[in-house]
């Protein structure tokens, strides 16, 4: 409600779940008690460029017990003496008076802290749809496993082949001590038959002689 004029909170509706609420350039100069009554929950309020003079009319804003950040800059109350060391005596509940704190440290800017608590909202959400990481471990190791075994049975296939391969060689092996040992009988047997060719001419010889 920045700039419309406003001299008087008394109609201001009940907002319990107010946080922030601008009312920057009107012309208020009392009656701050009703933000109390109606907005308990403030914790920032910005009341620069309005009618307000003393601190009387400031201390009313100490029952706004959440209240972290307060405006008064270009207000006359500024012009006092000790203003700021006042006000924050006066109000021990805020933090940042004008946009810094009693040792001049700037305040965080709102839009920055909304969108602080939008990215946690945000990534709370994230973790809950990835759900526990537990999950792809398990499914990794699963695929680990999966690959091990597969590594295993090609191994296994080629100790298989090379061993049908030894078997086939020593086959072959096998086959040829056979033809050659199968040629010995051969020439062995024709020696024999040789030798009784030799014999039978003398046996003939003999017979006739007979």
């Amino acid at each position: 409600m920045a700039n419309v004029q406003l001299t008087s909170l008394a109609k201001l509706p009940t907002l319990s779940k107010l946080r922030k609420l601008e009312l920057s350039d009107n012309i208020i100069s009392g009656g701050l008690e009703v933000l109390a009554e109606r907005c308990p929950n403030l914790t920032y309020l910005n009341l620069s460029g309005n009618k307000i003079k003393d601190l009387g009319t400031v201390e009313a804003l100490q029952n706004l017990k959440n209240l972290k950040s307060l405006d008064l800059f270009s207000c006359e109350i500024t012009n006092l003496e000790d203003y700021r060391d006042s006000i924050f005596d006066l109000l021990q509940q805020i933090t940042y008076l004008d946009g810094f704190d009693q040792e001049d440290n700037e305040a965080p800017d709102s839009e920055d802290e909304d969108d602080e608590e939008g990215d946690e909202d945000d990534n709370d959400e994230d973790e809950d749809e990835a759900g526990p990481p537990g999950e792809y471990e398990e499914e990794d190791d699963e695929d680990d496993g999966g690959s091990d075994l597969g590594e295993g049975e090609e191994e296994e296939e080629e100790v298989g082949l090379s061993y049908l391969m030894k078997e086939e060689i020593q086959d072959e092996d096998d086959d040829d001590d056979y033809v050659e040992e199968g040629g010995d009988e051969e020439e062995e047997a024709e020696g024999i038959r040789g030798e009784k060719r030799k014999r039978d001419p003398e046996d003939e010889g003999e017979e006739e002689d007979d």
